[in-house]
């Protein structure tokens, strides 16, 4: 090899080492809100505190559900009341437009869902979550364990997810933070107390900024802010610790603070079909 063609080579390995590695594009994220309430009356809401803050009080509550989409991937956050089929008589609180028909209004068929998350397993939450088998559900740890029992709490709602409970569908309980999508873009917070393994989500927008989805940190904006505990929590001092940690993180990361049950809160984010990105 001549002298002059070692040259070359050397300097076009010289430019190659020169260029920078280009970092890659982070996925795109959005976040849209499904009405998954069951329409009820205002509430009692003296059970919401153990320290009788809101006795002969009501205030109207509602139960929302989400969907995020990361690039082409789909996760669906909280699965709200059950829905009733067509012509069925409800037996229970139920939703009047099942999860899987407002999808269909996005033209997402539920087969495309690749994760169902849930914040905790009380049936306002877990409700439709068997309209989505093919996903993996993520779920607490804690709460895992509780319906995995031979003795589950009566405030669970295992039916919901006994297709993961018997193991015909991919399931992954989460004992602590989870990243799901593995780029620090969307994130389960564990926030224990309410439920043992009760979480929040964090989703982070482009232009939105940071959101953050309590699940039942607080059920409301009074309790949020007086880190009210409920009478049916399952662990005071855990719950308190939470509350410490999820204002925390909202203080750190400027993150808007949405309360999944409290109506007023709806507005915080755009109305469906429209999403935040």
């Amino acid at each position: 090899m001549t002298k002059s063609i070692q040259c070359s080579i050397a300097g076009a390995i010289a430019c190659l080492a020169a260029v920078p590695v280009l970092a890659q594009a982070p996925a795109e994220v959005s976040l849209t809100r499904f009405d998954c309430s069951a329409n009820a009356p205002p509430a009692d809401i003296g059970r919401f505190s153990d320290t009788m803050a809101y006795d002969g009080k009501k205030l109207q509550l509602t139960a929302s559900c989400y969907l995020i989409r990361h690039a082409d991937h789909y996760l669906i956050w909280d699965t709200g009341y059950p829905a009733v089929a067509a012509g069925a008589t409800p037996t229970g609180p139920a939703v009047k437009v099942p999860l899987v028909d407002q999808l269909a209004q996005l033209k997402i068929k539920p087969e495309q869902i690749n994760y169902v998350g849930i914040s905790h397993y009380h049936g306002d939450h877990t409700g439709q979550a068997a309209s989505f088998p093919q996903a993996t559900l993520l779920i607490g740890q804690g709460d895992w364990d509780v319906l995995k029992g031979s003795t589950p709490s009566g405030t669970t709602n295992a039916a919901p997810l006994k297709h993961w409970l018997g193991g015909e569908g991919k399931s992954e309980p989460v004992a602590k933070d989870k990243d799901i999508f593995g780029d620090g873009q969307v994130i389960m917070l564990d926030m224990p107390g309410h439920t043992p393994g009760h979480h929040s989500l964090l989703v982070k927008l482009k232009d939105k900024g940071n959101v953050l989805l309590t699940g039942d940190q607080a059920h409301f904006r009074e309790n949020y802010e007086n880190n009210g505990v409920p009478t049916f929590n399952f662990n005071r001092a855990d719950t308190l610790a939470s509350f410490d940690r999820f204002k925390q993180i909202a203080k750190n990361l400027n993150a808007t603070v949405i309360i999944q049950h409290d109506p007023r809160d709806i507005d915080k984010l755009p109305a469906f079909p429209a999403a935040a990105k």
